[in-house]
């Protein structure tokens, strides 16, 4: 089973783009020991919001938007992507983080194409194939 383990930092949108050098070590030896356990797909972080763009389609034509989003409450600050046998074990990784006391780690299941009905796995026959998806170490 994948699951997608989101970083919600706290006041992130208006972060420095510094990592305090101590908290990267941390960080990077918890990494290696998802590597290790052979349970780690990718990873990667994000920039704050102030660098990002929002596309939004309520008028039925894409209208961009630049960063920072004052309306957001909480952002992404990076992703894990692991392979582990249940949601338990995706919880017990999280769980591990050297995450400081404002941070949250979401846990979320990756669809795969077996959890769609029939009809939904047939319109969508061929994707399941794309680059990187559903990638296996």
């Amino acid at each position: 089973m994948r699951f997608m383990m989101l970083m919600i930092p706290p006041s992130y949108e208006t972060a420095p783009a510094d990592l305090d050098p101590e908290r990267m070590k941390a960080m990077m030896k918890y990494n290696e020991a998802l590597k290790d356990a052979g349970v780690l797909i990718t990873l990667d972080g994000l920039h704050p919001p102030s660098t990002g763009a929002r596309v939004s389609f309520a008028t039925g034509k894409p209208v961009v938007t630049d960063g920072p989003f004052a309306e957001s409450k909480e952002v992404l600050g990076g992703y894990w992507m692991i392979d582990v046998a249940s949601r338990e074990a995706a919880i017990a990784w999280a769980s591990q983080c050297p995450a400081s006391a404002n941070e949250i780690i979401e846990i979320r299941q990756v669809q795969e194409m077996g959890d769609f009905s029939e009809e939904l796995q047939q319109a969508a026959a061929g994707f399941e194939n794309l680059p990187g998806k559903g990638a296996r170490r």
